[in-house]
């Protein structure tokens, strides 16, 4: 198991201030930290080498593109034979409008977050890479009316 790197007031201020401004300069963060910049280039380095920081991304209104409609697809799986399990999951997250995959335990094997314009493409989306799929057995489409990103995360630095 890896280690769990330590983290300091700095380290947990840094990850706070990112959660609300990921575009933040660095001499915003230091303010809002209260220390040097200096200090926050260097706390920002270390937090990305050791893996805490993984990226800094884009969020895009998909439905100001025209893809209103969204989507979590349960999937289980024909066997859970190791090849097959892995070129699923080298496969999937490179669909089209396939936003996230989520590997779980219990009944589903997996959960994929997907985007569509409309329901036709939904259903094009499922038949045409899931349901002919040989290591998928079953899929259940749930409809997404409504998203709210959680903030619970920040909670768990603190």
């Amino acid at each position: 198991m890896a280690q769990k790197p330590e983290l300091d007031r700095v380290d947990r201020a840094l990850l706070q201030a990112l959660s609300t401004n990921a575009r933040a300069s660095g001499a915003a963060l230091a303010a809002e930290v209260g220390v040097a910049e200096s200090t926050v280039s260097l706390r920002l380095r270390r937090l990305q080498s050791l893996g805490t920081v993984r990226g800094y991304r884009v969020e895009v209104d998909l439905a100001s593109l025209g893809v209103s409609l969204q989507a979590l697809i349960a999937i289980r799986l024909v066997k859970h034979d190791r090849s097959e399990i892995d070129a699923f999951r080298a496969q999937v997250p490179h669909l089209p409008g396939v936003l996230g995959v989520f590997h779980m335990a219990g009944a589903e094997d997996y959960l994929l977050h997907v985007a569509a314009r409309d329901a036709e493409e939904l259903r094009e989306f499922v038949l045409a890479h899931l349901t002919g799929h040989p290591a998928v057995a079953h899929t259940e489409t749930n409809l997404i009316f409504e998203h709210v990103d959680g903030d619970g995360w920040n909670k768990l630095v603190g």
